[in-house]
């Protein structure tokens, strides 16, 4: 018969179910068992570290009289499990005095549920224990149970009462305000750990701080936290570089982020995911998809968190056929339905313009978030499907979930593509019922929404009424002036937005020149076009000179047009540039530099149906009746064929079209 203490040493170092429940028998038959506690505790424990958790409840269930130490090894199993209700549970049941051992359980417990209430209740239980009440990690446990409820007070007031808090009990405090979103308390207490009491910070206090510092987006105090890992050497702690490089990822500087990940010695899929993110924010959509193709190629498997940062590329870079395949990578790995991933995969069949596909997946998920409902919305719009997008705000309405200020602003873009003004005005009284007409960006959207439905008036009171304007509530005011034909009114709203000390961007540009383009101001245009670089220092691009060489042409200064053009970078001269010239060129009768036009024009769009018609329109005024059968040919060989255009009439409630 082998002693207690070889059977106590056999249970612990048990490392197979089997020769653990033979173990369990022998105890049985002779007599060890259930009332012994000292061998139920190991066999508890055993049967934890074999992730067998029923055995060794049933084990516990059978103690008639279960010691502290088998209620500890109990709730640990438990805790293992992450069943954390029921260690909750338990501890209430709990007859025996708790020791620091089962306090710190406890309160990973409270923690993780999170129950505040009961936190409170353990931290009076640690007060009454002298041992507990000085266990630092006790303390621990009590500070990061405060913070993950949300109150840094109570916190403060545990670590406060130790004289000579240890780092993990630093630590606990630096990352209960991060966490909490108190990322200068964070900073301040770390600065005071580190200078004020001279406290070397691990490993995971610098996870946490520089989580703090990439919340403030101080790139300055970034890289001097960086520069302190690389002096303490600590750039084989994985968790510590990965921090690093996120920080470097959400500030924005995609060179310094590279940098980091190319000198990492080790990369896990946390680190690709990270760089392939980085590069999608950046709008780089070719090199994440890149980035993504070596991670395959080094043996790493995406995670759900990849795939949505892959799946955003593919929406950026319009790839459908990369979109497919890894749509077909989540079904394998079970992430289809994945609210993240199945988001992230409509939005991209959206882009996509394959919306069939992401009604498909729609209807399918078994659970839909506002975010979810916004892709939809916004999708719909994009791919001309308002009334779809309109309807599906309703579902969303109806199936009780509450949009955000995303969604309002994608909803107003749909119904100004249906240029309804009755439906125009009920959504103006949800937003102020919903209290979104705070939002800058929704009232931007409500203006160009009022001026798209033919309702000036209505557009200009929803900008008076604005008192803080930002440089898009402006924009959207000056562009409706421009869609109704007044380019003088828009000039001096213009004039007036820079008096009020609000800085003109690129965009503002377009909707004066456009406003001028519209209402024949030539010259007004040209001085404003010079004034972006000259008083304003913003480099005009492609769609400003579109738009300067549309004004022209209109005016019949068809020379002026050209010389834009050619001013322009080779890479950046657009169709939208010639055809702009080619319609005046046909308007003002120049069949000369018509001919010149068209052949630039379809060197760069071959199948564009609508330019062969602008020829042919031309040739036919001037009389020229053989280019114009030519011109039919082509396009009849080509099977080229012109977009249709339709009308659309409110009638009621609804909107009919007709094409």
């Amino acid at each position: 018969m082998r002693s207690k203490a070889q059977l106590s040493n056999l249970l612990l170092s048990c490392s197979d179910a089997k020769t653990l429940t033979n173990l369990h028998s022998l105890l049985l038959r002779i007599g060890l068992l259930p009332s012994n506690s000292f061998f139920a505790t190991n066999l508890v424990s055993s049967y934890s570290n074999l992730h067998s958790l029923y055995s060794a409840r049933k084990v516990f269930d059978e103690t008639p009289h279960p010691n502290t130490r088998l209620w500890n090894a109990i709730l640990r199993a438990h805790s293992r499990a992450h069943q954390w209700r029921n260690v909750l549970f338990l501890f209430r049941r709990m007859n025996h005095q708790a020791d620091c051992f089962t306090l710190h359980i406890v309160l990973k417990a409270c923690t993780a549920v999170p129950d505040l209430n009961l936190g409170r209740v353990i931290h009076c239980l640690a007060v009454k224990n002298p041992t507990a009440h000085s266990d630092m990690f006790v303390g621990a446990g009590l500070v990061e149970m405060y913070g993950k409820c949300g109150d840094m007070g109570g916190a403060r007031k545990v670590f406060d009462e130790f004289s000579e808090p240890d780092v993990v009990l630093w630590t606990s405090v630096v990352s209960g305000y991060q966490q909490n979103g108190l990322a200068e308390d964070a900073v301040l207490f770390f600065s005071d750990m580190v200078v004020g009491h001279g406290v070397t910070p691990d490993p995971v206090t610098l996870v946490s701080i520089a989580s703090a510092i990439g919340q403030l987006g101080d790139l300055r105090a970034g890289k001097s936290c960086h520069a302190y890992v690389l002096k303490r050497n600590l750039l084989s702690k994985l968790s510590l570089c990965n921090s690093i490089l996120n920080f470097y990822a959400n500030s924005g500087t995609v060179e310094w982020t590279q940098r980091v990940f190319d000198y990492m010695p080790d990369k896990d899929v946390v680190t690709w995911s990270c760089m392939i993110s980085c590069h999608v924010r950046s709008g780089n959509a070719g090199h994440a998809l890149d980035i993504y193709r070596m991670m395959v190629g080094n043996g790493l498997e995406p995670n759900s968190i990849t795939m949505v940062s892959v799946l955003q590329a593919c929406a950026l870079a319009v790839d459908l056929e990369e979109g497919r395949r890894m749509h077909e990578l989540a079904i394998q790995k079970g992430f289809e339905l994945d609210l993240g991933v199945s988001t992230a995969l409509m939005d991209m069949y959206m882009k996509c313009s394959c919306y069939n596909e992401a009604f498909n997946l729609f209807h399918r998920m078994p659970k839909k978030d506002s975010v979810s409902w916004s892709v939809m919305i916004g999708g719909c719009a994009q791919n001309g499907l308002a009334n779809e997008s309109l309807r599906l705000f309703r579902c969303m309405l109806e199936d009780h979930t509450s949009p955000d200020a995303v969604t309002i602003v994608k909803v107003l873009s749909a119904c100004s593509q249906l240029s309804n003004l009755h439906q125009a005005i009920c959504l103006h009284s949800y937003i102020i019922f919903s209290g979104f007409d705070n939002k800058l960006f929704v009232n931007a959207a409500l203006i160009d929404l009022y001026s798209k439905c033919g309702s000036l008036i209505d557009a200009v009171k929803v900008f008076n009424s604005v008192t803080d304007k930002d440089v898009a509530v402006w924009c959207s005011m000056i562009t409706a002036y421009g869609i109704h034909g007044h380019g003088i009114d828009a000039i001096t709203l213009f004039k007036q937005m820079v008096d009020s000390s609000i800085k003109p961007n690129n965009v503002t540009f377009v909707s004066v020149l456009t406003a001028c383009s519209h209402a024949g101001l030539i010259e007004e245009g040209n001085k404003i076009f010079y004034s972006m670089q000259n008083e304003y220092g913003l480099l005009p691009d492609s769609e400003h000179c579109n738009i300067m060489v549309d004004m022209f042409a209109r005016t019949g200064k068809l020379q002026e047009a050209l010389k834009v053009i050619e001013g322009m970078p080779a890479a950046g001269v657009s169709p939208h540039a010639w055809c702009a010239l080619l319609a005046g060129c046909r308007i003002h009768q120049d069949i000369k530099m018509g001919k010149f036009v068209a052949r630039k024009l379809l060197e760069l769009e071959p199948e564009h149906a609508g330019y062969y018609n602008l020829m042919s329109n031309m040739y036919a005024f001037d009389g020229n009746w053989d280019n114009v059968i030519e011109i039919k040919s082509v396009i009849k060989e080509r099977r080229l064929k012109k977009t249709s255009g339709y009308s659309s009439i409110q009638m009621g409630n609804g909107i009919q079209t007709s094409f």
